[in-house]
């Protein structure tokens, strides 16, 4: 058992020396003047998956290969190294600067893939801002327009898709979220916006039931003179409902909101013609 201890005790050790002399070797070669050899242990770091390493030296080096033929190699893996990483927001913007630098590379149409992809990495879930979303959006479409034979074009396509059916979900939600606060006007703009923006959203039923239930309950909520106008809104809603999902699963209660206020309209109409 001891010996089983001081064993194990010896190899943290060495690993431990490893690591440090490790770390100095890196510490004297980040303030070398030798770009030369930069270069080279850049690179043999990027191969070895030790990307925070290779970025240290590129960073340092990239300026000085400006304009020479080792620029576009360096570039390429400090993009890539960026993307290794997990840092979407810096590696969609070099993946994107690099095709700029270097339009005419073999990888200019790989990066500026990878840089609409990367922006897709960074659509965050529905209930957030949507904005990064939008931006991967329209940097596929960009893509898709500059490369339109590419192979990667179907791809590009799915990811829009997807982009776009979170975008809906959001709008369907922001819509649900005003009629849970009771705020019917707005989520009957907000549901007519979902069916507007998005022709072949599944979420239309859904949408066009909401709008004929906010059009009843800001219709019940209101006063009496304002009724007869907003009861007449609920049967025009439940007609286009009924229309377009002949089906629908929300008709049952899409009736008896309709049966209401029909009853309703007759009444308000008989009171207003005994005035």
């Amino acid at each position: 058992m001891l010996n089983s201890h001081i064993t194990k005790g010896i190899l943290v050790f060495s690993a431990f020396l490893l690591l440090f002399a490790s770390c100095s070797q890196y510490q004297k070669l980040l303030k070398s003047d030798d770009v030369m050899l930069k270069k080279e242990k850049a690179i043999e770091y990027y191969n070895n998956e030790d990307y925070h390493r290779a970025l240290g030296l590129l960073t340092d080096i990239i300026p000085a290969f400006r304009g020479t033929a080792e620029a576009e190699q360096l570039n390429y893996y400090y993009a890539m190294a960026h993307y290794k990483q997990g840092d979407y927001v810096l590696a969609a913007h070099y993946f994107k600067s690099f095709t700029q630098g270097f339009p005419r590379s073999e990888h200019a149409e790989e990066f500026l893939f990878m840089s609409a992809y990367c922006k897709y990495l960074l659509s965050p879930r529905p209930s957030l801002d949507q904005t990064p979303t939008r931006e991967a959006i329209r940097e596929l479409q960009a893509f898709t327009n500059r490369y339109p034979n590419s192979t990667k074009v179907e791809e590009a396509n799915q990811l829009i898709d997807e982009l776009r059916e979170k975008l809906e979900k959001k709008a369907f939600e922001s819509a649900m979220l005003f009629f849970n606060i009771r705020d019917y006007m707005a989520a009957v703009k907000s549901f007519q916006n979902v069916i507007r923006d998005y022709p072949d959203t599944q979420y239309r039923e859904d949408a066009m039931f909401y709008i004929m239930r906010s059009h009843f309950l800001y219709a019940e909520n209101s006063i009496e003179d304002r009724q007869l106008e907003r009861y007449r809104n609920v049967v025009e809603a439940h007609r286009r409902l009924k229309n377009r999902f002949p089906d629908s699963e929300y008709l049952t209660t899409a009736d008896r909101m309709l049966s209401t206020s029909q009853e309703q309209i007759t009444r308000l109409e008989e009171l207003a013609a005994g005035r």
